[in-house]
């Protein structure tokens, strides 16, 4: 059968995908919103559609007008991207109703990874390992709920079982601040993610963020890439990722790798999917999975060789892995820099026309963005302009290219957090390798005058 693919995306992730469809000859038609209508990589894409307004919930985040699009474009397969609906599971079972293809995993694995309570008890019959916590969602009985933090042990997180992004969690340090934190969470999590069910984790006090990437096809083969760490983190947002997590004992990878695939293949899981630990005295304990492409999957494919985007689209079209765990091997050290159209001190998004765009070059440097001098950079949307990618022998000479390259980075006309990536760079802590997710937030409120 011959295909099409629809990119259910815009920005930097957009330009990714149609360079993976080049690569394999997949023609293509790209979505794009009137914000977006006049950007180059829209401009020069097979073929483009605008299905709505600038605001998201009018064109990216529109179902029916998304699968619309795909239906008169002639596209067979759509690619959701990350971000906007790519973990929607109504979205993916709307495109598999519809006699389409999702590049992403079935519907039900989306809608069981999307609820936390399902997906731990999902990873804890796979083996893999999980904080201590709530057995599933918490009763509504507060004295039973007081036994399950005793029993777990404080300090305990209080979390949404439909939550992500950050939000719908409070941490509870004292059992006479439980009540109110429960109540205080439920509305949120009832609020914001239309679902008021909770659960309840012992809270890690200075864990790392370390996740493991998988590949799986339609034939039951499935494989690891290896891991990042992605710790280097302000409001639960990423700001810096690499691979491999320095460290951390690549025995404990390998071991909890191998518990990951195997719950991939219970779950009859299909494409690219990335399970997310946190890390501390030596120990890996499973938080969720993402059931997409992540936003630093570059740091994998310069360490491994292997294209992911390229791999997904295969996969969707049903070939065959082509992979075994035996094929893959690790160079070296890549880090990842996400740039943001942000001021660098008060973080406040920073739309507007960008004068010049001059991007790094050089031996193992690899720039992912979609702007170019003269682009306008919209409030509508996240504020993520480009990522800057430097691959090493090992993780000092990334480093030294990293730095390098955030310092021939040029661009002019809006603010971006440049000057951070740089400071955190140069930080002899970061350098050393080894900082926890609260790392960032204490050394900027340390920062800050009272």
């Amino acid at each position: 059968m011959r295909h099409k693919l629809l990119i259910a995306n815009r920005g930097e992730i957009a330009v990714r995908i149609q360079k993976a469809c080049r690569n394999i000859g997949l023609p293509f038609v790209q979505i794009c919103s009137e914000a977006d209508r006049n950007a180059r990589y829209v401009r020069e894409a097979d073929d483009a559609l605008c299905i709505g307004p600038a605001r998201a919930r009018e064109s990216y985040l529109d179902i029916a007008s998304v699968i619309y699009a795909a239906k008169v474009s002639g596209a067979t397969m759509i690619h959701p991207g990350y971000g906007f609906l790519s973990e929607n599971a109504d979205f993916a079972e709307q495109i598999e109703a519809h006699d389409l293809i999702f590049v992403g995993p079935p519907s039900s694995a989306i809608r069981d990874m999307g609820n936390k309570v399902r997906a731990r008890q999902a990873m804890i019959r796979a083996g893999v390992p999980c904080i201590p916590g709530s057995p599933g969602p918490l009763p509504d009985d507060p004295e039973t709920i007081r036994a399950i933090a005793r029993d777990i042990g404080y300090p305990v997180i209080v979390k949404a079982a439909g939550g992500g992004g950050g939000r719908g969690m409070r941490v509870v340090t004292e059992e006479r601040e439980l009540l109110d934190a429960l109540t205080l969470t439920r509305e949120e999590a009832r609020t914001a993610f239309g679902n008021p069910e909770l659960y309840m984790e012992r809270f890690l006090t200075g864990p790392r963020h370390v996740e493991i990437q998988v590949l799986c096809d339609t034939f039951g083969h499935a494989v690891h890439l290896g891991d990042r760490d992605c710790s280097m983190q302000r409001r639960h947002q990423k700001v810096i990722e690499e691979a491999p997590a320095p460290g951390v004992p690549r025995d404990l990878i390998e071991d909890v790798a191998a518990q990951c695939l195997a719950a991939c293949r219970s779950m009859n899981y299909r494409g690219a999917g990335t399970f997310e630990f946190l890390f501390e005295d030596d120990a890996l304990f499973f938080i969720e999975m993402n059931t997409r492409l992540q936003v630093e999957h570059p740091v994998t494919e310069m360490i491994t060789g292997i294209d992911i985007v390229e791999a997904q689209l295969r996969i969707a079209m049903g070939e065959p892995l082509g992979l075994t765990q035996e094929d893959i091997s690790f160079r070296g050290s890549a880090i990842e820099c996400r740039i943001n159209a942000e001021d660098p001190n008060t973080f406040m998004p920073t739309p507007g026309i960008v004068d010049r765009w001059q991007p790094p070059d050089g031996e193992g440097i690899r720039v992912e963005t979609h702007i170019e001098s003269g682009y306008e950079i919209s409030p509508h949307y996240d504020s993520l302009i480009a990522k800057v990618i430097a691959h090493g022998a090992n993780r000092a000479e990334a480093l030294t290219r990293i730095l390098a390259a955030l310092e021939a980075t040029t661009i002019t006309g809006v603010s971006t957090n440049i000057p951070l990536h740089r400071r955190l760079v140069k930080d002899s802590n970061f350098r050393t390798g080894g900082t926890g997710i609260a790392y960032l937030e204490t050394m900027l409120r340390e920062e800050t005058p009272a």
